[in-house]
């Protein structure tokens, strides 16, 4: 594939749609780079080469032209000394060199009009390589934020799956278990604070009993004196 072949068909392809259909963006978008590279590398080799044949053509023209006005120089000496014979081959040459400074001056219009154009598909080229390569870094960080938000879903769907809920239910009941195996060893006692309370509320009922008894036993005995 040419150089022109290749940067039409770079400069004429859509990268958006390109993207929307490949299989793997970030891979197409690497490859679209490369040879954007390589096709602006080969550009500017072919622009410097160009830049150079042209110089060289220019130094040619310049140089034809002196022989062309060298010549009708030497046309006009041998008319004024009165040789027409010398004048006429004067003017031969002279006309030869008039061809060659036309023939050389249209290959040196031709080169500047392809380095012209060089540099305009350098610049176009550059322009898009400029895009592909933003492109690429919002490829990387959409790939990195899809990776990530794609391991986040996995995850939920992990933990939400049948299996690990019966896990966390069975996690649960072994803690219930040993909540009440700890309620278990301390029920029906208390504390020492507790128990005391309960002696001096025990106690009390005791005398108050002890005193009912008491208060009936001498009311029989008063009962049984009377009589």
């Amino acid at each position: 594939m040419g150089i022109f072949t290749r940067f039409r068909d770079i400069v004429s392809s859509n990268i958006n749609d390109m993207l929307d259909q490949a299989e793997n963006p970030e891979k197409l978008i690497k490859l679209m780079i490369r040879e954007m590279e390589d096709t602006l590398i080969e550009i500017k080799s072919s622009c410097a080469n160009t830049i150079a044949s042209r110089k060289k053509v220019e130094r040619l023209l310049e140089e034809t032209r002196e022989r062309e006005l060298f010549w009708g120089k030497k046309a006009e000496l041998a008319v004024t000394k009165g040789r027409d014979d010398l004048a006429r081959q004067a003017l031969l040459e002279k006309r030869r060199f008039t061809q060659r400074v036309d023939a050389v001056d249209q290959e040196y219009t031709e080169l500047g009009a392809i380095v012209e154009q060089y540099r305009d598909d350098i610049q176009e080229l550059e322009t898009k390589l400029g895009s592909a390569r933003e492109k690429q870094r919002l490829l990387v960080q959409r790939h990195i934020r899809a990776t990530r938000k794609k391991k986040a879903q996995q995850e939920i769907r992990r933990v939400d799956s049948a299996e690990v809920m019966q896990k966390f239910d069975e996690i649960e009941s072994q803690i219930e278990r040993m909540e009440a195996e700890a309620d278990l060893v301390n029920f029906g006692r208390k504390n020492s604070l507790e128990e005391e309370f309960e002696g001096l509320a025990a106690d009390d009922e005791i005398e108050r009993q002890l005193s009912h008894l008491k208060s009936s036993q001498s009311s029989k005995n008063d009962g049984t004196t009377e009589r």
